[in-house]
């Protein structure tokens, strides 16, 4: 390897970090996933005496081979090569080597997957479960506005595609918005219109309204609590107002993306549904491959989800096969 300048005291991943938020307009998530990924690179070549500006291919090589070992998905493998070369790609640009040791790896090789995709009944079973869980008469204030919630989160995520970070940091005007679209704030802080139907805006209305009476519920226990002279109810707590539609006690000050997965999950299992097949971004699946099967333009839908390039967009196409056969088969002049 040829030496390069000398790197400043931060180290190379975190300047590496540095650039790719302030140039590429990378979010939190992208940048944890990125970190994750290259603090375990940086471990190995510690392990073997050695670091980004020093270690040679044949270090990245038998890291790549001991990720193998460890039972690591050839996918992940690849994601994490390609955070690899380019961090060896940064560093030789900027000068701080002298060399690209990444180069000349490939990757594995591996094949695209299709995305999970739930069938039209299957996403109409799970919002009718879910509004039907939300208007449970015999169900305390606060669960009623956890299960308005959830019928929110279904309702919203299929109407719009939303990623799980968009929706958990939707803001609080979006249950006010009198149009039908709302501006979301997506990947590379970049904002876009979404759809938004009259089914999305009354679950949105709905869960407003069910969170305010478990709100007054609370304030209402805690007073009853204190003129007997006893202690706020266990769980009975009033709420101020959020910026956050989907607000929580969360550091960030609104519902985790885990927390969404989890009652989506829950959801599924009141559906009869297994669990495994629901998660946000199924739902998000859905809507992209009903959109195209419904005759939808794949760059509409490349918009909507806020795809940068058309080709990400295309995975949803293989729902289209069925329908492009059966029309041969039926239109074309020579068909039998």
């Amino acid at each position: 390897m040829s030496a390069g300048k000398g790197i400043p005291s931060r180290g190379p991943v975190a300047l590496f970090l540095d650039m790719l938020a302030a140039e590429r307009g990378a979010g939190p998530n992208t940048l944890d996933a990125y970190g994750r990924d290259l603090s375990d690179y940086t471990e190995f070549l510690a392990s073997e005496g050695c670091g980004p500006l020093d270690g040679g291919t044949q270090a990245i090589r038998t890291y790549l081979a001991e990720l193998t070992k460890r039972g690591f998905a050839t996918t992940t493998v690849a994601r994490r090569l390609s955070a690899i070369r380019q961090l060896h790609r940064f560093l030789y640009v900027e000068g701080y080597r002298g060399d690209d040791p990444a180069a000349v790896l490939e990757g594995p090789k591996r094949g695209r997957p299709l995305p999970k995709v739930l069938s039209l009944d299957e996403v109409t079973r799970l919002i009718e479960t879910a509004h039907a869980r939300a208007g449970d008469p015999q169900a305390s204030p606060s669960e009623r506005a956890r299960r308005a919630r959830v019928a929110c989160f279904i309702e919203l995520l299929y109407a719009t595609g939303l990623r799980v970070s968009e929706l958990a940091a939707l803001p609080a005007s979006a249950a006010r918005a009198q149009g039908d679209a709302l501006i979301v704030r997506g990947k590379g802080n970049k904002e876009r219109l979404v759809p938004l139907g009259d089914p999305a805006k009354a679950a949105m209305a709905a869960y407003r309204a069910a969170q305010e009476a478990a709100s007054q519920a609370a304030a209402e226990a805690a007073k009853a609590a204190k003129r007997a002279g006893g202690k706020r109810p266990a769980g009975q707590k009033a709420t101020g107002g959020s910026r956050w539609l989907f607000s929580s006690a969360a550091a960030s000050g609104h519902i985790t993306r885990q927390q969404v997965a989890l009652d989506l999950k829950d959801l599924a299992l009141n559906a009869g549904l297994d669990p495994a097949k629901l998660s946000p971004h199924v739902l998000r699946h859905a809507f992209a491959s009903h959109l195209l099967a419904h005759g939808a333009d794949l760059r509409v839908v490349q918009t909507l989800l806020g795809h940068a390039d058309v080709s990400t967009t295309q995975i949803y196409t293989h729902v289209l096969d069925e329908r492009l056969k059966s029309l041969v088969r039926d239109l074309h002049p020579l068909a039998e």
